[in-house]
């Protein structure tokens, strides 16, 4: 004796729900797999650009792996990326997101304008870098200044730990002290503690 109707009926009703998931499911984590963040605020012009094709950015709009991001004229953009890691520009500032995973870390690379990145206190250790024509800055949960700053190329920690590599040479940066670049090749200045007043500066560049 073959399958009852009923039995037939629930048993297609199930397949047809679980097929109903899949479908409702697949678009949310297509669109998620190359997301890296969203835009959390912006004032002026910003824009993401991948393929060559630059799109204009708004508050709430996803960034994803390989964009490169820039802040137009007296623009500021803030970002994002995971669940705890904020990132900053200032004005006239691109930045390349590399690669970046919430779990694992990634890189970024900027050639213009300042940033900070921002790391929640109490957020789980995350290998992140973030390179310029300066230098390399590997931060451990960290709020940390890179841009031009007194005419040269600046790297200041405000909360946490960077190692910053330039030249063939690296250097710790804790608390309160910044390093410096007059060009790209050179190495870093020994580390120093920045006046009240260059530090205010340099983050006013970005927020």
């Amino acid at each position: 004796m073959g399958p009852r109707t009923d039995d037939r009926f629930h048993a297609s009703r199930r397949s047809f729900l679980r097929a109903l998931a899949s479908l409702a499911l697949w678009p949310a984590a297509g669109a998620a797999a190359g997301a890296a963040g969203r835009v959390e605020s912006l004032i002026g012009a910003c824009l993401a650009e991948a393929g060559g094709a630059p799109r204009p950015l708004a508050e709430g709009s996803e960034i994803f792996v390989g964009d490169l991001v820039s802040a137009g004229e007296n623009a500021r953009l803030a970002m994002l990326l995971g669940a705890d890691t904020h990132v900053r520009l200032g004005a006239r500032t691109r930045l390349k997101i590399d690669r970046f995973l919430v779990s694992a870390g990634g890189e970024l690379r900027f050639d213009s304008g300042p940033l900070v990145i921002d790391r929640d206190e109490g957020a789980p250790p995350l290998p992140l870098r973030a390179r310029s024509p300066y230098g390399m800055i590997a931060l451990r949960g960290t709020r940390v200044f890179a841009g031009p700053s007194n005419g040269r190329f600046g790297v200041f920690v405000a909360r946490g730990v960077v190692d910053f590599t330039a030249g063939g040479k690296t250097v710790r940066l804790t608390t309160g002290e910044g390093s410096d670049v007059r060009r790209p090749g050179d190495p870093p200045s020994p580390p120093a503690r920045w006046s009240e007043t260059r530090a205010i500066e340099a983050l006013q560049s970005v927020y």
